[in-house]
């Protein structure tokens, strides 16, 4: 094993050091207070082949992979962005980018790849469901063939991107549950465009992650080209395995970030801060105690967290390791914004000293992309060999 970062990766992580520093914690504060998205930061990552770190050269990407994409991601949030910043390397690198490369067809990369890496395309995806959250293969919105197209309806929830999306990667049932002999039989993924009128949003109001508005998105009777089919029709589920193993990988590299920036922000305040004695609370145990250990719990999810996106560059299973990164990173990162919080005392709560965003912004991690309860009966299940409970 080696744990050694490269020379190309420091390298990598100091150019996209230098443009978070520039959208630091003032510009996500007024981007927050405006639920804006951050189209100048975006722009930015594109110009200088950050969002296409993991996409191939030949199709305008930098042709490296999840770990680059990780450390990526954590710089950007702990300069300021937060956890919020994973949901943008989610939206358009994974949903689309990863998709793409590895089940599109080659008309689909050289039209889509590109524009991607470059910045030029947003995307969002489409798979959550009103009574189909945790349980993906319940979805009812369907897919009908006439023709060379085929015709879609159905209701998705929060559904986040979607107004700044130019593409949607829309998954739908082309058979019925009932018609099919495994549920993960009969899903497909279509490429289709998110502002056809077909298509209706309407955005959900939201604690925190302002800057990545979420809706929920109605379609009816949606025409779509053959041609916008990802992969064979019906095999879309062991597509979207890929998809989804790579949100996580992205998402914890988010918490990591944040939890580096929640105890940042605690660590210098804690210095400086006197209450009794002329003495630094920071010298207080009880103020290091509580934050040491989230320090070695968020250091011990970055280190599973690059193991599963070595794993996942090298084609190799990594679901139990993103998962369990995930987990880790979405307790450790929150406890650390909440504790940041009471390090800080009234000013915590103040959003002049930042840390009530990303505490709001982080608690949402703990339920999505994947709830806590759903990835322990993963591990239960999958690495314990325990009987499946749902």
């Amino acid at each position: 094993m080696n744990f050694e970062i490269t020379q190309d990766q420091l390298m990598l992580r100091e150019g996209v050091r230098k443009i978070a520093n520039d959208f630091g914690l003032e510009y996500w504060r007024e981007k927050d207070a405006k639920h804006e998205f951050v189209h100048e930061l975006w722009s930015e990552l594109g110009k200088n082949g950050y969002i296409g770190v993991a996409i191939s050269e030949e199709y305008g990407g930098v042709g490296l992979g999840l770990v680059e994409m990780a450390m990526v991601i954590e710089e950007l949030a702990k300069a300021g962005a937060g956890s919020t910043v994973g949901q943008l390397f989610m939206l358009t690198p994974v949903f689309g980018g990863i998709t793409i490369e590895l089940h599109g067809s080659e008309v689909q990369k050289r039209e889509y790849l590109p524009k991607i890496a470059s910045g030029e395309m947003n995307f969002c995806m489409a798979l959550t469901e009103p009574n189909a959250g945790s349980n993906s293969l319940e979805i009812t919105t369907f897919a009908k063939k006439e023709g060379d197209h085929y015709i879609i309806n159905g209701q998705k929830t929060w559904i986040s991107g979607v107004n700044v999306a130019d593409k949607m990667l829309l998954v739908a049932r082309t058979t019925k549950k009932e018609d099919v002999q495994r549920k993960t039989d009969g899903i497909s993924l279509f490429l289709v465009d998110a502002k056809d009128p077909a298509i209706i949003t309407q955005a959900i109001e939201k604690v925190g992650t302002h800057c990545v508005q979420s809706d929920e998105v109605f379609i009816e009777n949606l025409k779509v080209h053959k041609d916008n089919l990802i992969g064979e029709e019906g095999k879309g589920w062991r597509y979207l395995v890929d998809t989804l193993n790579a949100e996580r990988i992205v998402t914890t590299a988010g918490l990591v970030g944040t939890g580096q920036l929640a105890l940042k922000l605690a660590v210098d305040y804690s210095k400086e801060r006197i209450v009794f004695n002329n003495t630094p609370i920071g010298a207080y145990q009880g103020i290091q105690f509580p934050l040491a250990e989230l320090s070695a719990e968020i250091n011990v999810a970055q280190l599973m967290n690059y193991k599963a996106a070595w794993l996942y560059d090298q084609s190799l299973p990594n679901g139990a390791e993103a998962n369990t990164a995930k987990l880790i990173a979405g307790k450790a990162a929150f406890g650390l914004c909440d504790r940041a919080m009471q390090v800080l005392g009234g000013f915590g709560y103040a959003k002049e000293y930042h840390v009530e965003r990303i505490w709001r912004d982080v608690r949402l991690f703990k339920i999505a992309p994947v709830s806590e309860e759903m990835i322990l009966n993963f591990i239960a299940q999958h690495n314990l060999g325990m009987p499946r409970s749902y």
